[in-house]
C-alpha cells in the first residue's frame, strides 16, 4: 500500500489543524470532520483488503531501520481496528451533528480528529515508545472531548480521569526505560527477536517491565483493580464522546494482545505465561463487578458505563488463554461490544436530553422509537439471541471450557438481564403523559449501529473465519518480524 499506510495518522492530524484555522465557522468544521472521517473509513477498508491478501507491511518514517527508526506496521489486526474505529467514528460524528452536540463547546471537531489520529497511530505503530506517544495524544484529546460543554460534575470526573491516566503514563515510561536499558530497542518485532536470547541475569528486569506494561494496559482497558475511573468518566461525558470511547477502551485489550502474542508470547521462557495468569482472574473479577454495577446503577448513562466495564472483563477473560480459538472469540466479542456499547451510550444521551436519564418513576415518558432502540441495545448488551452478543458469548465459553469462567460469565449475564429489564421498565413503562416524538435524524445513528450488530450476526460465519485467520497470524509472529527487516 506504500504511503497509504501512514494516511490514517497524517490525514486527521492535517484536518485537525485546518479546523483550528476555520475558527468559529461551525459548517467548515463539520465538513472537514465528516469528510475526513469518511475518507478514513475508505482508506481503512482498502488497508483491510491489502492486509487480508498479503503479509504484514512495513512503513518507515524517515527510512531509518530498527531500533532507531519510527515504523508503522499494517497487519490484519491493525487493519481491523482501523475499520472499526473509523466506521464507529463516522456514525457517532453524524449523531453529534444531528443532536447539535458539536456546537456546545469550542474546538470539538479539532479534538475529534486528534482523537482519531491517536487511535489510528496506536493501532498501527510497531514501536513501543510511539505507542506511549499516541497514548498521550489520546489522553489530551479525550480529556478535551470529555469536558466538552462544561459543567462541574464533568470537570470533576475529567480530573479523576486525567490523574489516573497520568499515573498509567508514568508506569509506561518506567516499563519502557527498563526494557530499553536491558535490550537497547523498543521496536516490538526487534524485542520479539531478542528476548528469547536474553541472558538469564536480565530475566527479572524484563518480568518487572512486563508487569508494569500489563498495569498500564489495565488502566487503559478498565481492568480490576484499575477500573474505578471508567463509570464516572463515561457517565459524565457527552453521549457521543462516550460512544467513541467505546473503542478507545479496547486499545488496552489490543495492546495486551499485541504484546502477549509478539513480545511476551506464552512460550517465552522468561515470562512463562505470566500475562495470561494475570489477565484471567482480573478479567473475571472485572466482569463480575461490572454486572454488580449494572444492578446498582441509578441512571441510564451510568448503566451504560458499567456495561462497558463488564464488556472489558469479558474481552480480557477471552484473551487470557492466548490460544487461536480464544483470540478469535475475543476479537469477535470486541467488535460486538464496541458497537453495542456505543449504541447504548447514544440512546442514554437521547434519554438524558429529554430529562429521563434517571431510573425513577418521576421522569417524563420517552418516545416509543427510543424504547424500541433501547430494547434492541439491551438484547445485544446482555448477549441474547438473535443479535451478535449471543454467538460472541458462546464463542468465549467454547474457547474457555472451565467451570469458573462459565459460572462468572453466565451469572453476570443473568444480572445484566435483570438490570436492563428493570431499567427498561422504569424508563418506558409509563402510561401517563404524551412523549415528544424522536426526530428521525437523531435515531439514525443508534439504529445504524444496531443494524451493524444484526449484520455481524447474519455474517457470523465468514467474519469468524476471517478472525480465525487473524488469530492464527497473531500466534505465528514470524511474518510480522520478517516484515520489519531487522538488521
Amino acid at each position: 500500500m506504500g504511503h497509504w499506510i501512514v494516511a490514517p495518522v497524517v490525514l486527521p492530524a492535517a484536518l485537525a489543524a485546518l479546523s483550528l484555522f476555520a475558527g468559529r465557522s461551525g459548517m467548515a468544521g463539520r465538513v472537514l470532520s465528516l469528510g475526513g472521517t469518511a475518507a478514513l473509513l475508505a482508506i481503512a477498508l482498502a488497508l483491510l483488503q491489502a492486509a487480508t491478501e498479503g503479509p504484514p507491511q512495513l512503513y518507515r518514517l524517515g527510512d531509518w531501520p530498527a531500533p532507531f527508526g519510527i515504523v508503522l506496521v499494517l497487519d490484519r489486526l491493525s487493519a481491523l481496528m482501523l475499520v472499526l474505529t473509523s466506521g464507529l467514528a463516522l456514525v457517532v460524528l453524524a449523531q453529534a451533528v444531528a443532536t447539535g452536540w458539536d456546537r456546545r463547546g469550542r474546538r470539538f471537531h479539532a479534538l475529534w480528529l486528534f482523537q482519531l489520529m491517536g487511535l489510528n497511530g496506536a493501532f498501527l505503530t510497531g514501536d513501543a515508545f510511539n505507542l506511549f506517544v499516541f497514548f498521550e495524544v489520546l489522553l489530551i484529546a479525550s480529556y478535551g472531548l470529555m469536558v466538552h460543554g462544561g459543567g462541574g460534575p464533568r470537570i470533576r470526573a475529567g480530573l479523576q480521569y486525567i490523574a489516573v491516566n497520568l499515573l498509567g503514563s508514568t508506569l509506561f515510561l518506567f516499563a519502557l526505560a527498563t526494557i530499553y536499558a536491558v535490550t537497547g530497542t523498543l521496536n516490538m518485532a526487534d524485542l520479539a527477536a531478542k528476548l528469547p536470547a536474553l541472558p538469564e541475569g536480565d530475566h527479572a528486569l524484563i518480568r518487572v517491565a512486563a508487569v508494569l506494561l500489563m498495569l498500564v494496559f489495565a488502566v487503559k482497558g478498565a481492568l480490576v483493580p484499575l477500573q474505578f475511573w471508567l463509570p464516572g468518566t463515561y457517565a459524565q461525558s457527552p453521549g457521543v464522546v462516550a460512544a467513541l470511547f467505546a473503542v478507545m477502551t479496547k486499545l488496552g485489550a489490543y495492546a495486551a494482545l499485541r504484546f502477549g502474542t509478539l513480545v511476551f508470547p506464552p512460550d517465552l521462557a522468561l515470562t512463562g505465561g505470566m500475562i495470561g495468569q494475570f489477565l484471567l482472574p482480573a478479567g473475571l473479577v472485572t466482569l463480575a463487578l461490572g454486572a454488580v454495577g449494572l444492578l446498582g446503577a441509578r441512571s441510564l448513562p451510568r448503566l451504560a458505563a458499567h456495561a462497558a466495564v463488564m464488556s472489558m472483563g469479558t474481552v480480557f477473560t477471552a484473551l487470557s488463554a492466548f490460544t487461536a480459538a480464544s483470540t478469535t472469540a475475543a476479537l469477535y466479542y470486541m467488535i460486538h461490544s464496541t458497537l453495542a456499547g456505543a449504541a447504548l451510550f447514544l440512546i442514554a444521551d437521547l434519554a438524558r436530553d429529554r430529562g429521563s436519564a434517571g431510573l425513577d418513576a418521576a421522569s417524563p415518558p420517552l418516545p416509543g422509537a427510543l424504547a424500541a432502540l433501547f430494547f434492541a441495545a439491551a438484547i445485544a448488551t446482555v448477549g441474547l439471541p438473535p443479535l451478535s452478543g449471543f454467538p460472541a458469548k458462546l464463542m468465549v465459553l467454547q474457547a474457555l471450557p472451565f467451570w469458573p469462567v462459565w459460572m462468572v460469565v453466565l451469572g453476570a449475564t443473568f444480572l445484566a438481564l435483570l438490570a436492563l429489564s428493570r431499567a427498561g421498565s422504569a424508563l418506558f413503562w409509563k402510561p401517563q403523559g404524551q412523549p415528544a416524538a424522536l426526530p428521525a435524524s437523531q435515531a439514525l445513528a443508534p439504529a445504524a449501529l444496531l443494524l451493524a450488530l444484526a449484520a455481524l450476526t447474519v455474517f457470523a460465519g465468514p467474519v469468524t473465519g476471517w478472525l480465525a485467520g487473524t488469530a492464527e497470524a497473531l500466534h505465528d509472529p514470524a511474518p510480522y518480524i520478517l516484515a520489519n527487516d531487522l538488521p
